[in-house]
């Protein structure tokens, strides 16, 4: 039986957050149990979890996948939120990527969004590599993440 290459796009309502997806975005991430400063100075713990960490804090691996699942949650509400025109799973999967790393706040305000919401979705997806500086300064880091998120918003599956 052959399996169908193009499927179509849907409303960003339709999809949900995949086991793929937390394991991807842990691999960037990568993993502490104790508090530290991100590149941009923001404190951060377990698989990049920000909200309401202080310096000192420690955490298990066990809450820090369960925060990973809210963060990603959370950041797959902002890309429900913002973005109006329909998407293919992967193009999904890419933007919630971005909108973890970046916070959904500034994934909303994006130029990326805009052109995206306008139907430029190649455009949208070319924005990405952008997105490489914390705290001023661009990082090696984010160039490989970018590059990949990209890659896959364009339909080049890694």
């Amino acid at each position: 039986m052959a399996i169908a290459k193009n499927v179509e796009r849907m409303a960003v309502g339709f999809f949900s957050v995949c086991v793929a997806l937390l394991g991807v975005i842990a691999g960037y991430e990568g993993y502490s149990d104790d508090a530290y400063l991100d590149s941009a100075g923001v404190p951060t713990i377990g698989y990049g979890t920000t909200l309401g960490v202080k310096m000192g804090d420690t955490i298990t691996r066990e809450t820090a996948e369960a925060y990973l699942l809210r963060d990603t949650g959370y950041a797959g509400d902002a890309v429900a939120r913002c973005v109006k025109v329909p998407l293919y799973p992967h193009e999904y999967r890419a933007y919630v990527s971005l909108a973890y790393n970046i916070g959904g706040g500034a994934f909303c305000k994006s130029t990326l969004v805009r052109k995206l919401n306008s139907g430029d979705y190649a455009g949208a997806c070319n924005e990405l590599p952008r997105w490489v500086y914390a705290g001023g300064k661009r990082l090696r880091g984010l160039e490989i993440r970018r590059a990949d998120e990209r890659r896959r918003c364009l339909g080049e599956e890694l």
